[in-house]
């Protein structure tokens, strides 16, 4: 449902050196940016599934938990180190929490924002998939 990603680490004696290429190694061009930081470990992002757009999941720094279902299964992902990531593909609900301190959550879109794509309620969500009716 989601693959884990492994990025090559090219480091050497100088430092740590992570190179991550859309269309590569991440399954789609990447149109959009973001990262979340200054979470807690009692706040939930996300809380939502997406029409459109497709996701990857890096934590640069720190830690934090995605838990991703398509409303039959259900999986849990550490992202813990910065040569990892996930691919949440379209219409995958997502929940980001248990951020660490010093958790950087960097996101990878194939698009751009669109409020309108945004499926914000979960027995909608279900709905769509043919779960619920």
């Amino acid at each position: 449902m989601c693959p884990i990603l492994k990025f090559r680490d090219l480091g050497d004696e100088r430092g740590k050196l992570v190179v991550i290429e859309g269309a590569q190694v991440i399954p789609f061009a990447i149109q959009r940016v973001f990262y979340i930081y200054d979470s807690d470990s009692t706040v939930i992002r996300g809380q939502h599934a997406n029409r459109e757009s497709e996701f990857v999941l890096i934590n640069v720094a720190g830690q934090s938990k995605v838990r991703v279902t398509d409303g039959k299964e259900e999986f849990i992902v550490e992202l813990n180190k910065p040569m990892m990531g996930v691919y949440i593909p379209k219409m995958i609900w997502k929940d980001m929490y248990d951020f660490s301190p010093e958790s950087v959550l960097l996101v990878l879109a194939s698009t751009h924002y669109d409020d309108k794509e945004y499926i914000r309620d979960y027995d909608e969500y279900l709905e769509e998939m043919g779960i619920r009716k």
